[in-house]
């Protein structure tokens, strides 16, 4: 089994379709944190964005996207993409596996960790801060894949993450590179 995790696309077309070409085609699901198609009136407007083209590429996705509302996030938005964008959880119970995203804007480092003791999740995904994160508290380990093309690191690098074989991995999109890797626990 292989998953894609990825959030705050914030429409950006064409680093979409790099990491879909490279990391996600041969995915069996992929999990969105949310801020799909918006930029947000907080951020420059990326130099890839086109939103309308982006939502045609989740459309058309042969990789089933399950995805959670962000805070860029609209009944707008929602008009365009044929799947559900999940408020404010989207649920996954996968091969024994309890995966919750929810993408992280409301939630307190207390809350997130609660939430997630109350789900007995096994993956905590998040995003919202462009920042890449994992970690782990008892049973379960938190993720936030960072951001593809709006990352806010002191590095700059675009991330996505990678659950494969029980492994998650953060992966810097431009060299392939794992920058954090945790397994999770069955």
């Amino acid at each position: 089994m292989k998953i894609g995790i990825v959030s705050d696309t914030h429409g950006c077309l064409d680093t979409w379709k790099q990491i879909f070409a490279g990391y996600f085609s041969d995915a069996d699901l992929i999990i969105h944190a949310g801020d799909l198609l918006y930029h947000g009136p907080r951020n420059a407007i990326p130099t890839d964005y086109n939103p309308k083209e982006l939502a045609e590429e989740f459309n058309n996705s042969p990789v089933p996207i399950i995805a959670a509302a962000g805070n860029c996030d609209s009944e707008v938005d929602q008009m365009v993409i044929n799947f559900p964008i999940e408020a404010p959880y989207a649920h996954v119970y996968l091969d024994g596996l309890r995966i919750i995203a929810n993408h992280g804007h409301l939630l307190t480092d207390t809350t997130r960790i609660e939430t997630a003791k109350n789900y007995h999740a096994s993956l905590f995904i998040t995003g919202h801060t462009h920042i890449a994160e994992l970690f782990r508290d008892g049973e379960t380990l938190f993720l936030n894949p960072g951001s593809p093309g709006m990352s806010k690191r002191a590095d700059k690098k675009g991330t996505i993450a990678l659950l494969e074989n029980s492994t998650v991995r953060i992966i810097d999109i431009i060299t392939g590179e794992t920058l954090l890797q945790e397994t999770l626990l069955r």
